[in-house]
């Protein structure tokens, strides 16, 4: 069973929830990241490090439009060419330009969710250009034909089950469950891609603003063969994805390293200033950046820069109890879990019922602890609910009902009337199942049909005080005629 990400929301959702397969990997995977990340962060002093991440980045934001000229003035000094694009058909019509000028027959790509935004892949593919994922996760839901279903680790929703299925159908591999096996089969054949590619393309996990870097953060290689081997390299990023000095770029790495991986530090860092010298071994002949908007100055303008210091971990994803039931591919969006369904209706994307994406969150917080930036992502999803309903964005239902409920709490008859409504049928409904309720008629069967619900108390607050107060009074009196008596 897969999640058709161009289905409707709800279809999305209830197909994710019926894949017991999905609910396995998820669980694994999510649980153990969560471990790791704790572990690391404990190392340390973690909340410190979260502290003054989240001041450096605040500093970026403040900043922007400076700290984007002085990128491009010292990229541009090392010899690179950047280019500027306000959406994604702008930047994919600017890396199919350089391809074409290159006569690039082929593309090695490492790990980047910013393609993925703009849907890189399916552009250069249809002008006849092959593209490759280098990124084991990225190469195998490439050879599925799947979309990502996480921010780092692209592959969590399949078991190995799933892969080496796909490995045989694929690859034409012999049937293995030895992940070594599988690793060393697309090894081989990633190395001759390596060998043959014309175009290097990778995101960027941060740019170094004082000395025209763009780094990249990878566990297997890949992302530096990308960068050094074709003889042309191109950069993809957000114009948030900024760091001040060299300083600012290590407390950035650490903070991200432990929150998505759990490690003190990547196995590859990997930082590329310009095209190779002649005096330089390897390197590209051409280095490019992209620098991309794609709705990033419009989450600023209208007051949700905040989740542009997002650094791309995936600490809140894997903290999220929503996220870990249905996974990526319901969110329908490149980016899932709390900070996509913030983001993703705000960027230019084409995201099918974007505007659900807020409410698939119970508020409970466990993101904004997560993450390491101290985003608070409970806030902007509440913030973005709020501007649907002044936008008059909402279901009719929606709007009867906290209507309804409104009118309610501000009469203290009506308020009364309704507890006493609620408390009578739900201790009706809980003596007909024998103790909890376990069925209530629609909209509230959504809730039973995974969980009971408690009844009502037969005694409402209210009443209790009453007859407390009552019974104070009474034992006061009996109390002043025993008085008068003696």
């Amino acid at each position: 069973m897969s999640v058709d990400i161009h289905a409707p929301y709800k279809e999305r959702v209830d197909t994710a929830l019926h894949d017991k397969h999905l609910r396995i990997a998820l669980d694994r995977a999510t649980s153990r990241m969560k471990t790791q990340r704790a572990d690391a962060m404990a190392a340390i002093d973690g909340e410190r490090l979260r502290t003054q991440v989240r001041k450096m980045k605040s500093y970026v934001l403040r900043n922007l439009p400076d700290l984007l000229e002085t990128l491009e003035s010292n990229l541009t000094a090392n010899g690179a060419h950047v280019h500027w694009a306000a959406d994604g058909e702008e930047a994919d019509r600017i890396i199919l330009d350089i391809a074409r000028q290159a006569n690039v027959q082929k593309a090695v790509k490492a790990k980047s969710m910013t393609s993925e935004e703009i849907h890189l892949n399916g552009v250069l593919q249809q002008a006849g250009i092959k593209v490759v994922e280098t990124d084991l996760g990225e190469y195998i839901i490439q050879l599925a034909d799947e979309p990502p279903s996480h921010i780092i680790a692209p592959v969590i929703h399949k078991r190995i089950e799933d892969i080496s299925q796909v490995f045989q159908r694929e690859l034409d591999m012999p049937p293995t469950m030895d992940p070594s096996a599988m690793t060393g089969a697309a090894r081989q054949i990633l190395r001759r891609e390596f060998l043959s590619a014309d175009l290097g393309i990778s995101g960027c996990n941060f740019a170094i603003a004082e000395t025209g870097t763009i780094c990249i953060v990878t566990n297997e290689g890949n992302g530096r063969m990308v960068s050094s081997m074709p003889r042309v390299y191109i950069a993809v990023m957000g114009i948030e994805k900024l760091v001040p000095t060299v300083e600012d770029a290590f407390l950035q790495y650490q903070a991200l390293c432990r929150s998505a991986t759990g490690q003190q530090c990547s196995v590859y860092l990997s930082m590329t200033s310009g095209p190779r010298r002649a005096d330089h071994p390897d390197g590209p002949e051409e280095f490019h950046v992209v620098l991309m908007d794609n709705g990033r100055l419009n989450m600023l303008a209208r007051g949700y820069g905040e989740a542009l210091m997002c650094v791309r971990c995936g600490a809140c994803l894997n903290a999220c109890p929503v996220y870990r039931e249905i996974g990526g591919h319901a969110y329908g969006s490149t980016y899932s879990g709390p900070i996509g369904a913030v983001i993703s209706p705000l960027l230019n994307t084409d995201v099918t019922d974007a505007d659900k994406l807020p409410h698939a969150s119970s508020l409970c917080g466990a993101c904004r602890d997560a993450c390491p930036v101290k985003i608070d992502l409970p806030r902007l999803l509440l913030n973005e609910r709020a501007d649907q309903v002044a936008e008059g964005d909402t279901a009719w239902f929606d709007r009867q009902a906290i209507r309804a409920f409104a009118d309610t709490m501000k009469s203290p008859g009506r308020y009364a009337a309704a507890a006493s409504f609620a408390r009578t049928g739900s201790n009706l409904l809980a003596g007909m199942s024998g103790g909890n309720i376990t069925f209530m008629p629609p909209p509230f069967s959504a809730w039973t049909q995974s969980r009971d619900f408690p009844p009502f108390a037969k005694k409402s607050f209210r009443r209790q005080w009453r007859e407390r107060q009552e019974r104070r009074k009474r034992i006061g009196n009996e109390g002043q005629r025993s008085k008068i008596e003696d």
